[in-house]
């Protein structure tokens, strides 16, 4: 196999910013500090931001899994650490990565709070460059660039789109529901400028799970499994906010990826899409002409996994074409380094083509990702990959230093407390 993953994450680094604002920023610009309590966080506009554990578990035993703070040393370098981060992809055999952001939130929410917005647009674009020049311009062919957007100013958010494709980048990570950040919907026309920009540069706008800022819940006593239970619901409501809204009639060439949503859902979706048109369309107005919500669906919707069985059992029902796989690392629901054996576990009777779609050809038409012009397919597998990272350490090790208590049983409002904290 060659896999290719739409959907990890990077812890960045404390130096970041280093040489990439104009002087008068540098005293407001993001900074790492260790708290009394051996935190490393992040400061910015008169926030704390830490690094929660369960964003940075990969090489950690499942006991030691949690929501508490974590500091750069109880993390596996390839966290943060670029070169590090190859070794574990090719460890884990992961040719191709798309890196979401940790600190400045999904959709950059962090930076648009900046009462002066000059400030907050020079934060964005050095982040933005240093996304793509650093971190994925260290090792051409490995990574598939990804863009903070301008949330509060569409008309900026499309300039900077544009900015970043000419950089080859393809790909912004976005809110699942704008609305819930303060800004308008979907269903208005404020974002307009942003869609035009998408559909000129062919760049998909990835909404990942839990970009609202909102989680589902059912009560604040709910046990912490509830919550992870119904982490895809946020994906399944933004799905149904975009597709029946005018972005998808006016602006044909935006593309939506939904990420970490899973699969196994979608054919259900489809259905429930389809008989909301045949029954409701008449009173509420929706035309799409002589088409159906749900071939809308499989042609403008990536949709993508990290272990759904379910999923891929159904592909035909999703829409062999519109899938796509996840390695999630260093996050808890990642399988690294050992996805690739669970990928090959979940696809066992798939015809090769079909696997081939789902581990890597479908990301790279759609996020325009080019790896095979930096080095022949025949290095690119997993066997080969791994060949690549002889001697490289991959066994679990504790990096619980004693400081954290157990999480296990803990409720759900008391988790959300502690983020925000």
């Amino acid at each position: 196999m060659i896999l290719v993953s739409v959907d990890d994450h990077l812890v960045e680094p404390p130096n970041l910013f280093e040489g990439r604002l104009p002087s008068k920023y540098l005293d407001l610009a993001p900074k790492v500090i260790r708290t009394e309590n051996g935190d490393d966080v992040w400061t910015f506009n008169g926030s704390i931001i830490p690094n929660i554990g369960l964003n940075a578990v990969a090489g950690r035993p499942r006991e030691e899994y949690g929501v508490e703070p974590t500091s750069f040393d109880e993390m596996r370098p390839g966290c943060y650490d670029i070169h590090e981060r190859i070794k574990d992809m090719n460890a884990g055999g992961v040719l191709g990565s798309m890196c979401f952001p940790s600190f400045p939130g999904f959709a950059g929410r962090l930076f648009a709070t900046a009462e002066d917005k000059e400030l907050a647009l020079a934060i964005t674009r050095a982040y933005n460059d240093w996304h793509i020049e650093e971190w994925c311009g260290a090792y051409p062919g490995r990574f598939i660039p990804m863009a903070l957007p301008i949330i509060w100013d569409a008309d900026l958010c499309a300039d900077e789109v544009r900015r970043v494709a000419a950089m080859g980048c393809h790909s912004i990570t976005f809110t699942e529901n704008p609305s819930t950040l303060g800004c308008p919907s979907f269903h208005s026309d404020f974002w307009d400028p942003l869609w035009r920009a998408l559909s000129d540069t062919g760049t998909v706008l990835s909404v990942h799970l839990g970009s609202s800022g909102r989680l589902s819940m059912t009560s604040p006593d709910a046990p912490m499994d509830v919550m992870i239970t119904l982490q895809p619901m946020n994906i399944c409501s933004a799905a149904a906010d975009l597709l029946w809204s005018r972005v998808i009639k006016e602006f044909p060439d935006v593309r939506i990826a939904l990420s970490e949503g899973g699969t196994g859902w979608i054919p259900y979706f489809i259905d429930r899409l389809d008989r909301t048109y045949e029954m409701h369309r008449l009173w509420t107005g929706q035309d799409f002409g002589d088409r159906l919500p749900s071939d809308i669906l499989r042609e403008r919707f990536l949709t993508c996994f990290i272990a759904d069985p379910v999923g891929i059992k159904l592909r035909h029902d999703i829409g062999i074409d519109n899938i796509a796989w996840e390695c999630d690392y260093p996050h808890s629901d990642s399988s690294w380094p050992l996805a690739a054996e669970e990928l090959e576990a979940a696809t066992v009777g798939v015809p090769d083509d079909e696997v081939n779609k789902i581990t890597h050809e479908n990301a790279c038409r759609w996020f325009q990702f080019v790896p095979f012009a930096h080095r022949p397919k025949l290095r690119c597998t997993v066997e080969a990959l791994r060949a690549e990272a002889a001697g490289h350490d991959v066994s679990i090790h504790s990096y619980d230093q004693g400081r954290f208590e157990r999480t296990t049983g803990i409720a759900l409002g008391e988790m959300v407390k502690r983020v925000n904290v």
